[in-house]
């Protein structure tokens, strides 16, 4: 478990944004041993139904979902009250692990793991401006996938409900298997990196048109005691009738001892913002790109420790890269966030069947 809460400031040229937000995250799995067969079923969700304001949570140059039918800018949607809830059976045979699951929601074999799960974003409470380019298929409604593994190398594939999750956020959007993926994986020491690639059907609502996305990483964590140090960089891009967007993300977050970390996010992707809203069938044209740069630097300095979790205190700052057809809308705009953490220990949140 993963909860922020605190206060989000957002200055830009002509309106300012504020808010009172609590982003959070939750997962649990189970599991049964037999022999060379294991059962993982895994569950999680979120509150930010209830936590966020049904627009979002405020933040400058973000896009992705809708609002109202209308597409949502300079605010990042809430997530979903369940954002996961399938199974997975694994045989293991040899040095071949084989894969094979379902989930009412959740996440295809497409980018990095998704940005709450990484250690390299763990403590920061701002979504990546780049989740629609790496990894927001992490609550896809409807999943089948199958994988091989073996050495450290894994390829997996998918059938999944391609369409974004719509606006009524404690509900469950189910649809036909309709999208495709498939993911090459290494894992070695402290290093992790995937590429993979996706079909998408219809997964914008405003816009009747298919996409293709790529992605591409690489992650490194490294963890000694209570100590440790993770980096993440990826590259994604989506290809859609109306353009091709690319983002860039670098992140990265330090832990030199067990009383706090320090953060920092770098991103550099294109966004359509001038031409964002509805399109007709058989109506297309290529929109407009403004390529945006995001910076931020935080830390957090935990208070409290003990066998329910981290409590902690945290800030941070992001400035931004704002291009000449965005200028006379945006300025020079800043964000700045000062909030509670908490993480409940790892070890509370799993169980084992018998």
């Amino acid at each position: 478990m993963n909860a922020f809460g605190g206060y989000n400031r957002q200055y830009r040229k002509f309106t300012d944004f504020q808010a009172w937000e609590s982003q959070n995250w939750f997962m649990g799995t189970a599991q049964r041993v037999s022999g060379p067969w294991t059962l993982a079923l895994v569950a999680g969700g979120s509150l930010e139904p209830f936590t966020l304001d049904p627009l979002g949570s405020p933040q400058v140059f973000q896009t992705g979902e809708t609002y109202r039918n209308a597409p949502l800018i300079d605010f990042q949607h809430p997530h979903d009250l369940v954002m996961h809830l399938g199974a997975d059976v694994i045989r293991t045979a040899g040095a071949v692990q084989i894969t094979a699951g379902a989930a009412l929601v959740g996440g295809p074999p497409i980018g990095p793991t998704a940005f709450m799960h990484r250690a390299s974003a763990i403590e920061n409470p701002q979504v990546p401006l780049s989740h629609h380019q790496l990894d927001a298929t992490h609550i896809s409604q409807g999943v089948v996938h199958a994988a091989v593994a073996t050495a450290g190398v894994r390829i997996d594939a998918a059938l999944f409900h391609g369409q974004e999750p719509d606006e009524q956020r404690k509900d469950l959007d189910v649809g036909a298997l309709d999208s495709q993926a498939v993911q090459f994986s290494y894992t070695r020491g402290y290093w992790s990196a995937q590429v993979s690639t996706a079909w998408l059907t219809h997964p914008e609502r405003l816009y009747p048109t298919d996409a293709r996305r790529h992605t591409a990483s690489v992650s490194w964590t490294r963890t000694d005691g209570d100590r440790q140090l993770a980096w993440t960089a990826a590259f994604g891009q989506n290809r859609e009738s109306h353009g091709t967007f690319d983002a860039w993300l670098a992140e990265g977050t330090w832990r030199p001892s067990r009383h706090g970390a320090i953060y920092s996010r770098a991103e550099w992707l294109d966004k359509d913002i001038l031409d964002a809203g509805f399109h007709p069938l058989g109506v297309l044209h290529r929109h407009r790109t403004s390529r945006v740069g995001a910076f931020t630097l935080g830390g957090v300095v935990d208070v409290v420790r003990g066998r329910a979790g981290q409590l902690g205190l945290g800030a941070d700052i992001s400035g931004y890269r704002v291009p000449a057809n965005l200028r006379d809308g945006y300025g020079s705009p800043v964000s700045v966030h000062v909030f509670v953490r908490y993480h409940l220990r790892r070890g509370d949140a799993h169980a084992h069947m018998h």
